[in-house]
């Protein structure tokens, strides 16, 4: 499965992907009253990007996370707060806990959870009145914006997929399908908030990040080293050597009934 291609490359997950905006952060601990009394539960927390920042509340965190090598690095990041359990397993089949949560969040991952399950299950896990917040995260136009329109040649040429006339959308083009959850028997008050962040990468720092990305794992060798290759060329040559790609995050949040 391409969901578990990032276990491959933990440690570099780690250290290339991008953390998640503070203010963010602020106002999922907001919305969802976190503090010392607090039971969240973190469904793929990959190497922790958000677990980190949310222990810093006090709350009690269980994070439940399909890689084994993921799950080691964050419990390395997390060895500080006594509070949070790292654990390996499939969400679809981990078997919930008696008490309930006050928070079930998952980040840049809830697509990858069965759509037959997620939506139910994380509902038995909370109580009435809890919060389920959804990060999503996509890549839209602003920062180095010409760059990424002409990297498509380099894509065309050593990934034939790559549909014609790709192009970055403006945040306004973007919107975080909500349907699923305002459907759902178990959830009302759906709300969505943005954020938008900018991240300058070096051509190293770049290409490091399209390695931890499933769609370029799943090129073989030969095309992913192509690819990546000219990429870095075309950062270097033309772009005197960084990039700016920017980031619109949406955290949707919806209760409990």
């Amino acid at each position: 499965m391409l969901r578990e291609t990032f276990d491959e490359v933990a440690e570099l997950y780690d250290r290339a992907r991008p953390r998640y905006p503070d203010a963010l952060v602020r106002d999922l601990a907001r919305v969802a009253g976190l503090g010392p009394d607090s039971r969240v539960l973190e469904v793929a927390p990959g190497t922790g990007q958000l677990t980190v920042p949310l222990a810093g509340f006090g709350c009690r965190v269980t994070a439940v996370e399909l890689g084994p090598s993921r799950a080691a690095v964050a419990r390395r990041r997390l060895r500080e707060f006594p509070l949070v359990d790292v654990e390996v397993a499939d969400f679809e089949r981990w078997p919930l806990p008696v008490e309930p949560f006050d928070l079930v969040v998952c980040a840049t991952a809830f697509h990858w959870l069965d759509p037959v399950v997620r939506v139910t299950k994380t509902a038995r896990a909370l109580r009435p009145g809890g919060r389920l917040a959804v990060v999503t995260t996509d890549h839209v136009a602003g920062g180095t914006t010409e760059f990424f329109h002409l990297s498509q040649p380099c894509y065309r040429r050593w990934d034939p997929a790559t549909p014609p006339g790709l192009l970055l959308r403006d945040q306004a083009e973007v919107a975080t399908d909500t349907g699923e959850l305002e459907r759902a028997d178990g959830f009302q008050d759906v709300g969505v908030t943005r954020y938008v962040q900018d991240v300058t990468y070096s051509a190293d720092e770049y290409i490091d990040v399209l390695h931890t990305y499933s769609g370029h794992r799943a090129l073989d060798e030969t095309a992913r080293h192509g690819l990546l290759g000219d990429l870095r060329e075309l950062i270097e040559k033309r772009f005197g050597g960084t990039v700016t790609k920017r980031y619109l995050h949406e955290l949707v949040v919806a209760t409990r009934g």
